[in-house]
């Protein structure tokens, strides 16, 4: 994966997707193989040490967020984590508020909040650390057309004006190669098609397989 690309990975539930998150996180150890950020072997360093030296940010399928916390408090308590300055903490709580347009919302609690609006939540929340590589998965689920319309949007603005690498994965090829710039197709464990959107799309193997 390239630095500053926006990097898909495509395939049926099951065959991996958040397994290779969880491996490039280190939430989970690999069987074999190893993961190399920067050209650096981190397949043996611990989660939270990973996250830092590389700048890794992660959103989950699932939640990420703490359910009885308000949108500020929840962006308050990751600000709180990774920010030791009170102003630099005001201040990018306030960008992302901004950004996010999350002004309407940040007195209700979080389990109030539409499905749209806690992805958003999230993303929001995995950028108070300014990430050099934000990891997605299965950002558009159960989510209606309108609403992935603006996280693609959101996930290019990532990639244009923060300069982060985005890796995102997905089981919709619409929504997933309407937004990247490269991506790979998986079938029981293998890559069986890599390439740009239009050669993904044109590609046999990942048409008969997938």
């Amino acid at each position: 994966i390239n630095e500053g690309q926006i990097f898909g990975m495509l395939g049926p539930n099951g065959v991996g997707k958040s397994t290779i998150f969880h491996i490039i996180t280190g939430l989970k150890e690999p069987s074999y193989g190893k993961v190399l950020i920067n050209g650096f072997n981190c397949t043996n360093i611990p989660v939270y040490e990973r996250a830092k030296k590389f700048n890794l940010g992660y959103v989950p399928q699932y939640g990420g967020f703490i359910q009885d916390l308000n949108l500020l408090d929840n962006l308050k308590l990751v600000a709180e984590i990774h920010i030791k300055s009170k102003d630099l903490r005001k201040n990018k709580i306030e960008k992302l508020i901004s950004q996010f347009e999350f002004e309407p919302l940040i007195k209700i609690k979080s389990k109030h909040l539409s499905g749209g609006q806690k992805k958003k939540l999230v993303i929001a929340m995995s950028l108070i650390n300014d990430p050099s590589i934000l990891l997605l998965d299965e950002p558009f689920a159960a989510l209606d057309i309108l609403t992935i319309k603006m996280l693609q949007e959101i996930i290019i603005n990532l990639q244009s004006l923060e300069k982060i690498t985005v890796v995102v994965c997905d089981h919709q090829a619409r929504d997933l190669l309407s937004c990247v710039d490269r991506a790979i197709v998986l079938s029981n464990g293998k890559i069986i098609a890599s390439g740009s959107p239009d050669e993904i799309v044109k590609d046999s193997s990942a048409r008969s397989a997938y």
